[in-house]
């Protein structure tokens, strides 16, 4: 742990440190994943699924950020590497093989889902460690997954 003025007790934050980094590390697994998938779909809806997902891509770099960065301003060290997110994202393999828009749609959708519903869990532990901003952090990207799921997810509902 690194010294800081801040005054949330250090058991604390080095409990909510370890949270942001189970964090980090599946928000770079996300990224990765939606990146894999911008580069190899191929099907009839080429253009809006290439878009689509450098969006999630997009959303997923701004969440580590913000992660890392809340991590490191409660005196931790963000653990951001990929071999460090590939050894420790709870988010399941995404499947290389598949190359047609309805089953990235469904790797994806299910990738979000996941992270989704991490971050949410991790905004009622932020809540009991007694850190509100953190619990704000992840409400703010919870929002912002569940909707980029909502998009994902209509590309394979009739």
């Amino acid at each position: 742990m690194h010294k800081t003025k801040n005054d949330l007790p250090q058991e604390n934050r080095e409990k909510i440190i370890e949270l942001l980094n189970a964090r980090l590390a599946d928000a770079t697994d996300l990224k990765s994943q939606a990146k894999h998938a911008h580069w190899n779909v191929k099907g009839i809806h080429f253009f809006q699924l290439h878009e689509l997902f450098d969006q999630v891509a997009t959303a997923a770099e701004a969440h580590i950020d913000l992660i890392a960065e809340r991590a490191t301003a409660l005196g931790g060290t963000a653990l951001g590497t990929i071999r460090v997110a590939s050894q420790n994202s709870s988010l399941p393999e995404y499947p290389l093989e598949i190359t047609e828009g309805r089953d990235h749609v469904d790797a994806l959708s299910n990738a979000l889902a996941g992270f989704g519903k991490n971050v949410r869990r991790g905004i009622d532990e932020a809540d009991n460690l007694e850190d509100k901003d953190t619990a704000d952090l992840f409400t703010e990207i919870s929002r912002e997954i569940d909707k980029l799921l909502w998009f994902v997810e209509a590309h394979n509902q009739a």
